[in-house]
């Protein structure tokens, strides 16, 4: 197995700091120098080897939806896990997954894609990672982390999560005791590998984070793993500066996914 067969796109989010420009267009569909940040990850997923991919849709869903269809016509098979369906608000990332597991066809390891993230970082070399780390230690995921500060921190040691911190609200979760040394913190990227066990262990229901559930899995000796990806180009589109700086860069490239 070389590369991802399956990979989901978070897109459901309501771009609350993007608005006026979200009130009439989903985040995942704004516009990134020619292409919606949507058709972007979608194309780095398919360059990474994905051939199935599932895209979550609440805001503007309708809007989420036919584009996530016509993502079809570049050879991806796309289905569509409408959460306006089942819910009055999106259900978050933990919710997202739940609902959408079946719709999910292999039994191998997928992608979870924030579709706000945009890099150049080589998806295929990540998920041959996460292929490596589960013949060592039976990892259930891996996350992409990058050393900056942040006030939403994961902690981590060496053999990966063991809690989080969020300092804007003041609160700590310690999911087990960390090594002796080699502790630190980094920040959350927004793309996982997850083996598809992950499914038989949600308990969670509605709406919650999977970061929640992770944590609650590591105090169940569960290992989630984390790859640092510092060294690669981000762009998180979450707030004006953010996407106007992520247009000037992919004009400066040429625009192209």
């Amino acid at each position: 197995m070389n590369g991802p067969e399956e990979a989901m796109i978070l897109a459901a989010g309501t771009g609350r700091r993007l608005r006026p420009l979200t009130d009439g267009t989903p985040k995942a569909l704004v516009d990134v120098a020619g292409f919606s940040a949507l058709e972007r990850v979608a194309a780095a997923l398919a360059g990474a080897g994905v051939r199935h991919l599932i895209v979550n849709a609440h805001h503007h869903a309708e809007k989420v939806a036919s584009a996530a269809t016509r993502l079809g016509r570049e050879g991806l098979d796309v289905t569509v896990s409408r959460e306006d369906f089942v819910s009055e608000a999106p259900l978050e990332t933990g919710g997202a997954l739940r609902c959408a597991a079946p719709l999910f066809r292999t039994a191998a390891p997928f992608l979870l894609h924030n579709a706000d993230v945009l890099t150049d970082l080589d998806l295929a070399e990540l998920y041959q990672a996460h292929l490596r780390g589960w013949e060592t230690d039976g990892r259930l995921a891996t996350l992409v982390v990058t050393r900056r500060e942040t006030a939403r921190a994961l902690k981590v040691d060496p053999d990966g999560v063991y809690g989080r911190v969020n300092r804007t609200e003041g609160w700590e979760v310690i999911a087990r005791h960390p090594e002796t040394s080699g502790t630190g913190e980094v920040g959350f990227s927004g793309i996982h590998v997850v083996s598809p066990r992950i499914f038989a262990l949600l308990t969670e229901r509605g709406t919650f984070s999977i970061i929640d559930a992770y944590l609650r899995l590591i105090g169940l000796v569960e290992v989630i793993a984390t790859y640092d990806a510092t060294d690669a180009a981000w762009h998180d589109i979450g707030t004006p500066e953010r996407l106007e700086a992520a247009r000037a860069a992919f004009r400066a490239e040429g625009g192209r996914p």
